[in-house]
């Protein structure tokens, strides 16, 4: 089937013309850590703090995303997997349309990761580790889903039945239980800002 594929991108509008037009640096930002951790809280106010400076940021939230385009996948560990490969390949597309996207996503293995960034690209892919004890995101459990875990209710939830491994070099760690959440946003704004400027 491959011979049949002609992908027409080098006759396309270039990532360098959306990034003039936008006036940004596109960059993909991805936020892992346990459920409850704080990753789709600072991506939304990040989001409208990037907007209210003039930025034009995307979020991305694995629930977002569950409830459509992935609405076929089950949490089976290959499935959970393949929700991290295409919500990557949509990052992608994002970033080559010059927007600064904002995904959040427990992705809980380094494998996943790796995956997403090579499907991004290094240079393009930030690893933010929200970074909160167990006890403090069960304690938040907003949900109810760390309860249903330990009931036995849900099966392979990270951070109960199934693991999670924290990123080893993140391009920043955040860590929500020592700060606010102004403070979590600021670290995280004050980090990328120098990257998204167009200059």
């Amino acid at each position: 089937m491959a011979e049949n594929i002609h992908p027409i991108f080098d006759r396309l509008l270039q990532r360098s013309d959306r990034e003039r037009r936008l006036g940004q640096r596109s960059k993909v930002l991805w936020f892992t850590g346990l459920s409850g951790s704080g990753k789709s809280t600072i991506a939304e106010h990040l989001e409208r703090r990037l907007y209210n400076e003039g930025f034009f940021p995307q979020v991305l939230d694995g629930d977002n995303i569950r409830s459509g385009i992935n609405n076929n996948l089950s949490f089976s560990p290959e499935d959970r997997r393949e929700n991290i490969r295409r919500i990557a390949e949509v990052a992608r597309l994002y970033l080559n349309s010059g927007i600064i996207t904002l995904n959040s996503f427990i992705s809980p293995t380094r494998e996943m990761r790796a995956m997403a960034r090579a499907i991004i690209g290094a240079d393009d892919f930030l690893e933010i580790y929200v970074n909160a004890p167990l006890e403090v995101c069960e304690q938040r459990d907003v949900k109810g889903l760390y309860e249903k875990a330990r009931a036995g209710e849900i099966k392979g939830f990270t951070g109960i039945d199934a693991p999670y491994e924290p990123p080893l070099t993140p391009a920043l760690e955040i860590r929500t239980h020592e700060n606010s959440l102004e403070d979590s946003v600021e670290q995280v704004f004050n980090f990328i800002h120098p990257i998204i400027k167009y200059q």
